[in-house]
């Protein structure tokens, strides 16, 4: 069956990309990186970036970089995800850190920016940590690991397929990046040449145009960071970030009617008392997604609790509970006046 999988993939990025030079076997083949590959020392020209609230990924880290085509600047917005010229490509490491040889890196995905549209590239990484090799059909591999309760933990690390690619980053049918809006990128980051806010360095090496004074640009929270945001604007990034790239108005949830991005205002659609339009086995027997006051007699709690894949939402990229984004959420719902519908 995998087999099958991998020629049918195979074919699909093959006839995609027919105007297009061909993906390479071999992550080094792109020349992202300079010296030892699994030390991901950006080349000249790619630059490192990080989101203030990142995805949940089975407690994986994520080294981020940016490679724009030469000359090339992304016009300024407040609002949604950054419009970057064809030529761009996202590259994103998924590693975890090992006490006894560093990093362990699993594996690197590309979003390349084409004529025809953004593609999805998987490259996973050999057992060596030498380099990473196209795989389209996805793979898992197991891997232990100490979550922040101190607790060891093995389970199978997930890579996705191609299709499963497209299941989270599909807005209106078309693939496009998720995370790299002007609000997730204002935060600082240390560079080689200091620490400095994103959008600023970005502005200042001619990647942005028109950004405008920092203080006018909205900033998505750090969701564990109260110094950053109220416990409801850290809740909702974490929704949005975790939730909201399938529950938004143009996302493949849409049907729900259960909109969860940070710009929702309206508390139905953001599931305050409202009933699950299809949720079968997943409702858990509950009435509401959200009940204020009561997270434990909330759907959204009860899904995230989950690790069932009939149930669990997020549905993809993870095989864990995020037990401190669950907590954070549980808090969320907890100190809201209890109303009644």
């Amino acid at each position: 069956m995998k087999k099958l999988i991998f020629i049918s993939m195979l074919a699909i990025v093959l006839l995609s990309s027919r105007s297009e030079p061909g993906p390479e076997e071999l992550l080094s083949g792109y020349g992202f990186f300079t010296g030892r590959l699994a030390d991901q020392v950006p080349a000249e020209g790619v630059i490192p970036y990080q989101l203030n609230t990142p995805l949940f990924s089975d407690y994986a880290e994520k080294a981020r970089f940016i490679k724009l085509p030469q000359g090339a600047a992304v016009p300024y917005s407040a609002n949604g995800v950054l419009q970057f010229p064809v030529g761009t490509v996202l590259i994103k490491t998924f590693y975890f850190p090992q006490t006894d040889r560093g990093k362990r890196l699993m594996e690197t995905r590309l979003l390349i920016h084409e004529a025809g549209g953004w593609k999805a590239l998987e490259y996973i990484w050999n057992d060596e940590q030498t380099d990473a090799v196209l795989e389209v059909a996805g793979d898992r591999k197991p891997v232990t690991i100490t979550n922040p309760a101190g607790r060891e933990i093995t389970f199978d690390y997930i890579m996705p397929n191609l299709n499963q690619c497209k299941g989270c980053h599909n807005t209106n049918d078309v693939m496009q990046p998720i995370g790299p809006s002007a609000r997730q990128l204002n935060g600082e980051l240390l560079y080689a040449s200091g620490t400095e806010n994103q959008l600023q360095h970005w502005s200042r090496l001619g990647m942005l145009k028109d950004l405008p004074p920092i203080n006018e640009v909205p900033a998505t929270p750090v969701w564990n960071d109260p110094a950053t945001g109220s416990l409801n604007d850290r809740a909702r990034a974490w929704l949005d970030i975790n939730c909201a790239h399938c529950h938004k108005q143009d996302g493949p949830a849409r049907t729900s009617a259960l909109l969860l991005s940070y710009e929702e205002k309206d508390s139905t659609r953001l599931g305050f008392y409202k009933t699950p339009v299809a949720a079968g086995r997943g409702s858990g027997g509950l009435q509401y997604n959200i009940v204020p006051g009561d997270p434990e007699r909330s759907i959204l709690v009860y899904r995230m609790a989950s690790t069932d894949p009939g149930v669990m939402m997020p549905e993809l990229s993870r095989k864990l509970v995020h037990a401190e984004g669950l907590e954070l959420i549980k808090a969320w719902i907890r100190q809201m006046p209890a109303t009644q519908p």
